[in-house]
């Protein structure tokens, strides 16, 4: 193996990366930059290259002849003729095509007349055009900005914009040097990197990709502290809303009467105002527009932060088109986007700006160290049953609630004792049964967020170890005490919920323990290979799943417990 090389180049894109080899993760963090991961197999990744992961390694510095190098370097056969070609083509695009301003007029400009021609006979964005081309350059209309960029990109087109942004309307603000107790306070050096690298230049749009519980927040607060302008943040929940106010109070100068919150319960605008994405895409009928996106445009913003980006909705994409003047900073742990809206990401919000492998930061100390172990689980007999009549689109569920799960989240439970403790799941019903069997706190979306609040809360004072909570808990939720967390049932193959999930218990212990994640996963169906799809993410970032399988007679405490599970 030592003397053998670690990669073979298909033709078709994909990439086979053996993780045995001792330059293996040098190879992979290279390939984290132009690819992205498909599945691991055993001890074979599959990486595949695409348009959009091909354009961001332009956008981050790569070239074609560098990348097509380094494939060469450690594949163990010559480069095939299409992948050269492919890798040429998509990263020779980023860069042909750039909107810039001249004096005052929007401008696309092209590297080629030919080029010029085929972009300009496009029927799609014909009308985003001010007149005919003058040689290279072609007025685009202002409020075309981000439509002519979204097109291009759908059609394998990559625009680079140059044009800049306005400032917004002004609004001093810092950040605080030390908390209320006298502590100092200041950024991580990558939060400071991340920063830098999105105003960088003709930068200024894009997104930062950095691990849960790595203080993305802190990357939000920075750039609004760096820029001095309004700025509308939006997040997945009510509760993340209420976390982004707390943080701007507690560690910027900002006021009370500087930070509005606009939810379901509240609409404050103010300078800095924290939405939802649920507001802003609510609307009573499928035949009204969307009244509440108005908030993009009702006051001069310097500053768009689009948390959890990978959870964009349609319509909050098609308004984001019409701000393009605005700056824009995307927050996610995971680039992945179950819709397959890759290339609306890259167009309208920016390329990737800034990443940092979730191990990178473990080997700091910035997020705990963190073990996975997917269980297996028998079926119960009588939902075997059920399953195995069961059509396909209801067999997830069924696997899902599978009855003998709550075996193993007691066993679970019992093992960490003491140990702060989520259970996370899909289904109510499941969640439910569960409280009612183990006597535990639920937080659901049907709960007022009041008392989702004061739950959350309680949790984090340490007066009750284990919660119980669905989906809602799946993003932008600070438990910072959560050591243990009890996956029993998912979004059928989300890759991005999975990352989250694991998110949640990632915060650096004040004990230095050890976090752990538990999926739990009924053998023998559909979830099995659900799960497999689930982890790939989390795997590409080094997070090993150890396979477990739960046999009855399996108690706490016996000798061999750990080889029942």
């Amino acid at each position: 193996m030592e003397n053998t090389r670690l990669l073979w180049v298909q033709s078709d894109g994909a990439l086979l990366l053996d993780e045995r080899h001792t330059e293996y993760a040098e190879a992979r963090d290279f390939l984290r930059e132009i690819a992205i991961l498909q599945k691991r197999p055993g001890f074979w990744h599959t990486y595949k290259l695409t348009q959009v992961s091909l354009w961001n390694a332009a956008a981050a510095g790569w070239t074609a002849a560098r990348v097509s190098e380094r494939l060469v370097a450690l594949s163990r056969c010559p480069l095939p003729f299409a992948v050269e070609q492919l890798i040429r083509t998509q990263m020779d695009r980023y860069g042909q095509i750039r909107l810039e301003n001249d004096n005052g007029r929007l401008v696309l400009s092209t590297a080629t007349s030919d080029l010029m021609e085929r972009i300009y006979r496009l029927e799609s964005i014909s009308a985003c055009f001010d007149g005919g081309p003058e040689g290279l350059r072609a007025a685009v209309r202002p409020e075309a900005r981000g439509w002519i960029k979204r097109e291009l990109a759908g059609m394998g087109y990559p625009v680079k914009d140059e044009a800049g942004f306005h400032e917004g309307q002004p609004l001093p603000v810092s950040l605080r040097s030390q908390t209320e107790d006298g502590r100092p306070l200041e950024l991580r050096d990558y939060q400071r990197e991340a920063v830098d690298a999105l105003l960088r230049d003709s930068a200024g749009s894009g997104v930062v990709v950095l691990p849960c519980g790595a203080g993305k927040t802190w990357v939000g607060m920075a750039a609004l502290a760096r820029l001095q302008c309004e700025t509308l943040i939006l997040t997945p929940n009510g509760v993340s809303v209420t976390q982004w106010i707390a943080e701007l109070l507690r560690n910027t100068t900002l006021t009370e009467s500087e930070v509005g919150e606009y939810t379901g319960q509240a609409k404050n605008v103010r300078p800095v105002t924290v939405a939802t994405y649920q507001v802003l895409t609510y609307r009573s009928s499928k035949s009204e527009e969307y009244p509440h996106l108005e908030l993009f445009v009702n006051r001069d913003w310097g500053l768009i932060i689009y948390d959890e980006v990978h959870l964009l909705p349609a319509p909050v994409f098609r308004m984001t088109a019409d701000i393009q003047a605005t700056r824009r900073l995307g927050l996610t742990a995971t680039l992945v986007r179950e819709d397959g809206r890759e290339e609306d990401a890259f167009a309208l919000i920016g390329p990737r700006r800034y990443e940092l492998p979730w191990k990178t930061l473990e080997s700091r100390g910035w997020i705990a160290e963190a073990e996975c172990t997917e269980v297996r689980v028998p079926m119960e007999p009588a939902a075997a049953v059920n399953y195995a009549a069961a059509s396909k689109s209801a067999r997830n569920r069924i696997a899902g609630e599978n009855p003998r799960k709550a075996e193993v989240v007691k066993e679970l439970l019992a093992r960490h004792s003491g140990v702060p403790t989520i259970v996370i799941g899909q289904y109510l019903d499941q969640l439910h049964e569960l409280a009612r069997e183990l006597s535990l706190p639920l937080i659901t979306g049907e709960m007022p967020l009041r008392g989702r609040q004061d739950l959350f809360e309680r949790f984090k004072r340490g007066e009750f170890g284990v919660l119980l909570v669905s989906k809602v808990a799946n993003f932008a939720v600070d438990l910072p005490d959560a050591t243990v967390a009890i996956q029993v049932s998912g979004s059928f193959g989300s890759r991005q919920e999975e990352a989250q999930r694991l998110g949640r218990i990632l915060r650096p212990k004040r004990s230095g323990a050890k976090a752990h994640f538990y999926s739990l996963v009924s053998d023998g169906t559909d979830e099995v290979a659900f799960s497999r799809n689930r982890g790939r993410f989390l795997l590409e970032q080094g997070y090993p799943y150890k396979i477990d399988y739960w046999e009855d007679g399996c108690r706490t405490g016996d000798a061999d417990w750990e080889a029942c599970l």
